[in-house]
């Protein structure tokens, strides 16, 4: 009996750490950002403001946005952005402008509809350091 109780706990090992491993954030086409930007779907509220991703950073920094609007994001850099809510790691403190996520070069992608009034800042996860990646949605 032990000789068939080795192979069966590897067999289960490995499908646990294969099922672990898939719970991390992947990077294209997944929920958290990737694949095909869409549109709004109806009902919802078109873009209100527009922040472009160039090499030099977010322009403008900050916008202001009334209740129920969303944010474009424009990557016009040559490199990738994952443009993200604060805080970093945890981006929960606006969960709309996590649907922003991962930005190809040449990509837009829209927030979720903000829809409570407040200030909310975004970054870019994988620079979360870089300030000129870094600002605030106003939500009026």
């Amino acid at each position: 009996m032990s000789v068939f109780r080795a192979p069966a706990l590897m067999v289960v090992a490995a499908a646990l750490t294969l099922a672990a491993a898939s719970c991390g954030r992947m990077r294209d086409d997944d929920a958290y950002g990737g694949g095909t930007p869409t549109s709004p779907t109806p009902g919802s509220s078109s873009s209100a403001a527009t922040i472009t991703i160039t090499s030099s950073g977010a322009s403008p920094r900050a916008v202001t946005v009334s209740v129920g609007s969303r944010v474009t994001f424009v990557n016009d850099d040559s490199r990738n952005h994952d443009m993200v809510s604060d805080p970093h790691p945890e981006h929960s403190d606006c969960p709309p402008i996590n649907d922003v996520g991962f930005l190809r070069p040449g990509q837009s992608k829209q927030t979720g509809n903000l829809n409570t009034r407040r200030t909310c800042g975004y970054h870019d996860h994988d620079r979360d350091t870089d300030r000129s990646l870094q600002g605030t949605i106003t939500i009026q």
